[in-house]
């Protein structure tokens, strides 16, 4: 029996002596358990708390036999589509379906050799699919969403897939409660609440579906900030914007108002976030008994391979670019692991039976936010990089070094590698931490993450423009000195407000400054990012109107040229 995973068959269940879980954890990836994989981190986390936890992951989705094998669980089922949106998981940009899916056993996205959309491991909007199953298998139960998808269709948003606005998941699934953001504490509050027999109303981090009448109610006892409807926003595209600047604003003061948006019939009423964990609380998390490893039926997972050697150190983004969830999933509070806490990791990775001396990543969201912080406590703007570099972000330089003194130094360890994306800005101000990634802690190259060269598009995608590009370039250089030194940029194409000239200025500007191309791809309209309203509303955060490439010609030809520049450097003419 598989004793040290959490359970999930009811063979492993009741090898236990358990005769049901207290909570069924539903996902649409493999289950591994290893502190990159959201329902692994849940899943401890209230197992840690006292709770038996019982591991659904990647249920047939055509019938409720699988949503029954662990029996009625005693206080609810914990949903989520996975690490990814499920429509980003099943859907290349452009809207074609995807034939490798990173998150299940071989990569193979469908069960067995069946090819067809219906028998695909992971459902499209699999939030809302798997959610009415649980209902069906379980009427009584208690359906709580959670994870990435759920955060980000927590309001009106726009599915790329079916190129239309939808409702609130959590109305549309007509589930219990959604968690939103990093769950951990709002979920504990659940678990402690359902076990007392109280009710789910006003946890933070959490929405709730409200009727009219109940709305009129909690609204006499605490106004909220009304986002537009679902109406105003069918007869007004231009309200969508409005509602995405509204929410993103909230977010990142961490606000204590309620936000409330009217779907049809019902109302979704966000309560205030939950705080953010300290880093002792995030230590804790960390320091989980984690098999670092897929469950033995899971088989080999491609995401756990990229992962398994890799030690997530930072979590939060205060960055803000416009076409990046984090901000609106994680937060825009950076919380920073403790040093004792990462070697410590590091140490159980160097004792695994695979590793072969190379630590894949120190990293996070981005890996230099690490030990960032604000010198306003109670900023309510957290949006630190743009214009330019916040005057009041604190970074220490010294300790990010001290960080990978203390890890080079763990027994077996022979590599050290930062394969997360960097902050250009950030590695300008600490050329002490910049010249040794490049003298030892590179893996063969620097990512970096321009997006563009534009200063018009830089500016949409709330970026910094003027010379960063190229003075981070020209530093890097000569820090480098004799030694090669290789960039792997990453590039978008077709952003709202980006035009076929712009991308050729992009081209040249690259060549130029002799970048080699190798990572990019089109704009992808994902839920809960602003980008994604100046895609549907053609307008940008003023309300000016933009060019947006949406046909498939229009962003082909987008996509061409920064392809020529690849074929370029591949062949030399």
């Amino acid at each position: 029996m598989n004793n040290n995973f959490l359970p999930a068959s009811r063979r492993e269940m009741l090898a236990r002596g358990w005769d049901r879980p207290d909570v069924v954890l539903v996902t649409g990836d493999a289950y591994v358990d290893h502190p990159s994989f959201g329902v692994a981190l849940i899943g401890r986390w209230l197992d840690v708390h006292g709770y038996k936890v019982a591991i659904l992951a990647q249920p047939r989705h055509h019938d409720i036999r699988d949503f029954r094998q662990f029996g009625e669980p005693r206080l609810f089922f914990g949903i989520t589509g996975g690490n990814l949106d499920s429509i980003v998981a099943n859907y290349t940009g452009s809207g074609k379906v995807r034939d490798q899916d990173s998150y299940s056993p071989g990569g193979n996205p469908y069960f067995g050799r069946v090819k067809s959309r219906r028998e695909r491991r992971r459902p499209d909007r699999a939030a809302s699919r798997y959610g009415a199953l649980a209902r069906e298998a379980c009427p009584g139960v208690p359906i709580i969403l959670g994870g990435l998808e759920a955060s980000l269709r927590r309001f009106v948003h726009y599915d790329y897939q079916q190129a239309r606005l939808r409702a609130s998941v959590l109305t549309d699934a007509k589930a219990d409660l959604l968690v939103y953001g990093m769950a951990e504490q709002a979920i504990l509050t659940i678990a402690e609440r359902l076990a007392a027999d109280q009710p789910l109303s006003e946890i933070p981090g959490t929405c709730e579906r409200l009727t009219e009448k109940e709305y009129r109610e909690r609204a006499r006892s605490e106004a909220p900030l009304l986002l537009p409807s679902w109406s105003e926003i069918e007869e007004n595209p231009a309200a969508f914007m409005a509602a995405e600047l509204a929410i993103d604003k909230e977010a990142r003061a961490m606000s204590g108002q309620p936000l409330c948006q009217k779907q049809q019939a019902m109302h979704v009423w966000q309560n205030r976030p939950a705080p953010p964990l300290e880093t002792p609380a995030l230590d804790r998390l960390y320091d989980l008994p984690f098999q670092r490893a897929p469950h033995p039926d899971a088989g080999d997972i491609p995401a756990w391979r990229m992962v398994r050697d890799s030690v997530t150190i930072v979590r939060g983004c205060s960055g803000n670019c416009a076409f990046c969830a984090i901000t609106r999933h994680q937060g825009a509070v950076v919380t920073s692991r403790s040093l004792e806490s990462i070697v410590e990791e590091v140490r159980k990775i160097a004792e695994t039976g695979h590793f072969r001396g190379t630590i894949s990543d120190l990293g996070g969201p981005t890996a230099n936010l690490f030990a960032t912080s604000c010198r306003i406590e109670k900023c309510r703007k957290h949006d630190c990089f743009f214009p330019n570099l916040c005057k009041n972000l604190e970074i220490d330089e010294e300790r990010f070094l001290a960080l990978l003194d203390r890890c080079e130094k763990v027994a077996g360890v022979k590599h050290l590698h930062i394969s997360s994306g960097l902050r250009m800005e950030l590695l300008l101000k600490t050329p002490k931490l910049l010249k040794r990634l490049i003298e030892r802690h590179l893996p063969g190259a620097m990512k970096i993450a321009p997006e563009h060269t534009e200063d018009e598009v830089l500016r949409l995608m709330h970026k910094p423009g003027g010379r960063l590009l190229e003075d981070f370039l020209k530093l890097c250089r000569q820090l480098a000195g004799s030694r090669p030194l290789h960039f792997v940029p990453y590039f978008i194409a077709s952003h709202p407000g980006c035009s076929e000239g712009n991308m050729k200025s992009l081209a040249q500007k690259v060549e130029k400054l002799g970048l080699e191309v190798r990572q990019f791809q089109d704009f992808t309209p994902t839920p809960g990012t602003i980008s994604t309203a100046m895609y549907v509303t053609g307008l940008d955060r003023d309300g000016r109107k933009i060019t947006v490439a949406k046909g498939k010609s229009a962003r082909r030809k987008q996509r061409q040229i920064l392809e020529s520049i690849t074929i370029k450097n591949r062949t030399g003419r």
